[in-house]
């Protein structure tokens, strides 16, 4: 029963989106839009609709997302057969994907905040499925974060209220010198930052790694991080030339930065490629916010594939070394795995940029136009080294993982017959060798005209060369820990672990209130006021009970005492007057 479900869903999501993709090809040739609106309710003059955007961008965005989602589904048949509730998470996973298209068809806020909510809640479900401590502080971490840009979102759909309706395809281009569009912009922003896991707000992507790894093949390739570049692409026109766009510039280039440094400190194998994510968000979004969003988009797109096919290479090496996710106990893979090898070194060069694989097109492409903009040293720099670092941290893991020695026992079971599993990565496999190819003759129908210096044009490949050669030499050393790299130990540990973000966003926040917390439990609700309101009103009342049963108990006897002290009183008043 549970396969067969996996089946039909692989089977329905994969014909969806050839057609998704057939339709686009036919919107594009045509130039067409088709924009649907369906009326829910009308508040005075401002109505609430379901809106719905078909061009070629969401299209081509949505078929690419049903393709990666249905790999999922079908590598998911074998890597969670012996998942008893295998039926909840291929729901969990439809409801993922269906939270996307509603996000990915919206030119309407509201609609966008139910598929943006509706992500970050499936998301949540999926990251503390394996139910432990780890999962559920990662899973909180990750709906934390997102929260902040859920409610960027809804306070930009207040702001809206100004101009009547909430399709934002209307006033864009229109109200783009008006105050209230300027501050939406900046919590459009603001909230894709959260979403895509740009500095200060990095710290979730990886720890969302404790979800199984078909979602976060599916997660980090074309859905959940890839929201907030997908709505800011959406929102161009609105921030292009704003202080906004060179404000995400500086961050988006520090996060590439950032990601890249700490990837090569890192010896859990989903974490490096998280970080590798990581890295390519920040490079999304920097040459978004340098006003070129087809490049971004193009990105995204390449992207996906490769990243999707190299989560699930991850996927089936972890599975295959007894669930243990250290790259020092991995090693001589290729000899073992050979296929599996082949499709992660493809997969690991194409992230590279690697001529003639998918990566190459877009990421060459984006340094060269990036090379030609009126940038200043310092985000040249940060680019280019960015760059360097990624072939650094991909030669690190094809060493620990394809060339150096096994290490993980002695007696090992190590084979390659799941053919389910290497079916969907073949599929990937092909698409990550023309996708980039492809979707250059298809989105751009001019050429972009490059005009650089000989050692501009080979800045690429120098910085890559470069990036390799530290690669192989860190990954041939023979100590396994990260003081290898060491200058000192304060350094050491501040690259190590993200910038200290992990620390920020989790023990920094939360250890204060925690303390706090437990200081006002303990002072308050177990002290000064269990002592005046709980125990205090408890007494006072008992005391009055006991007060009142004891004139209930000697009735006759009291009210003849009252009366005679109340006599004497009076007698003595009256003598004392007269």
């Amino acid at each position: 029963m549970n396969l067969l479900i996996c089946s039909i869903s692989f089977f329905f999501l994969f014909i969806l989106g050839l057609i998704n993709f057939f339709f686009m090809i036919f919107f594009n040739m045509n130039n067409m839009m088709i924009f649907i609106e369906w009326e829910l309710i009308s508040l005075n003059s401002s109505m609430i609709v379901v809106s719905l955007l078909l061009d070629w961008m969401s299209l081509l965005f949505m078929s690419f997302v049903l393709f990666i989602s249905s790999m999922v589904i079908y590598y998911s048949k074998s890597y969670m057969m012996s998942e008893k509730n295998l039926i909840r998470f291929i729901i969990l996973v439809l409801m993922f994907v269906f939270s996307m298209m509603l996000l990915i068809l919206s030119p309407n806020l509201i609609s966008i905040l139910l598929g943006w909510d509706g992500l970050g809640l499936v998301s949540y479900c999926l990251v503390i499925y394996y139910q432990n401590v780890k999962s559920f502080n990662a899973g909180m971490l990750t709906a934390l974060s997102n929260r902040i840009g859920d409610v960027c979102i809804l306070i930009s759909i207040s702001w809206f209220l100004n101009y009547g309706s909430w399709n934002y395809i209307f006033y864009i281009n229109l109200m783009k010198n008006d105050f209230s569009m300027i501050f939406i912009g900046g919590l459009i922003m603001l909230a894709a930052m959260t979403k895509s896991a740009q500095i200060p707000f990095s710290s979730w992507l990886p720890a969302a790694m404790a979800a199984p790894t078909p979602v976060s093949s599916l997660v980090h390739s074309s859905t959940l991080v890839t929201a907030g570049v997908y709505l800011l692409i959406r929102f161009n026109y609105l921030l292009d030339g704003t202080i906004f766009f060179k404000f995400l510039l500086i961050l988006s280039s520090m996060t590439m930065l950032m990601a890249g440094v700490t990837a090569n400190y890192e010896f859990d194998l989903k974490k490096i490629i998280a970080l590798s994510t990581l890295s390519q968000l920040g490079l999304m979004m920097s040459i978004l916010s340098l006003g070129m969003p087809e490049l971004a988009f193009f990105h995204l797109l390449t992207h996906a594939m490769f990243k999707a096919l190299l989560f699930m290479c991850a996927g089936l090496v972890i599975h295959m070394m007894m669930d243990n996710q250290d790259i020092r106990l991995m090693g001589g893979l290729s000899n073992y795995l050979p296929l599996t090898g082949l499709c992660l070194n493809i997969s690991n060069l194409s992230l590279c940029g690697i001529p003639f694989l998918s990566g190459f097109y877009s990421k060459d492409l984006i340094l060269e136009m990036m090379s030609m903009s009126e940038l200043n040293f310092f985000i040249y720099f940060l680019f280019y080294i960015s760059t360097g670092l990624t072939m650094f941290y991909t030669i690190r893991l094809l060493f620990y993982l394809m060339v150096n020695d096994f290490n993980l026992i002695s007696l090992y079971n190590l084979y390659e017959e799941d053919y389910i599993m290497l079916k969907s990565m073949f599929f990937l496999l092909f698409m990550s060798l023309i996708s980039g190819g492809v979707l250059i003759w298809l989105l751009f129908d001019k050429p972009y005209f490059i005009f650089l210096s000989l050692n501009m044009k080979l800045m690429v490949l120098y910085v890559s060369f470069l990036g390799m050669l530290l690669g192989y030499v860190i990954s041939n050393m023979n100590l396994n820990s990260s003081s290898k790299f060491m200058i000192t130990y304060k350094l050491s540990n501040f690259l190590s672990i993200m910038w200290f973000l992990p620390n920020l966003s989790t023990y920094g926040v939360n250890y204060y209130f925690l303390f706090l917390g437990s200081g006002l439990y303990k002072n308050i609700d177990k002290g000064w006021s269990e002592f005046y309101i709980g125990q205090g009103i408890f007494n006072i009342l008992k005391n009055y009970s006991i007060i009142g049963l004891f004139f209930q108990m000697n009735n006759f006897k009291i009210y003849l005492f009252s009366f005679f002290l109340w006599l004497l009183i009076l007698f003595m008043m009256l003598f004392i007057f007269n």
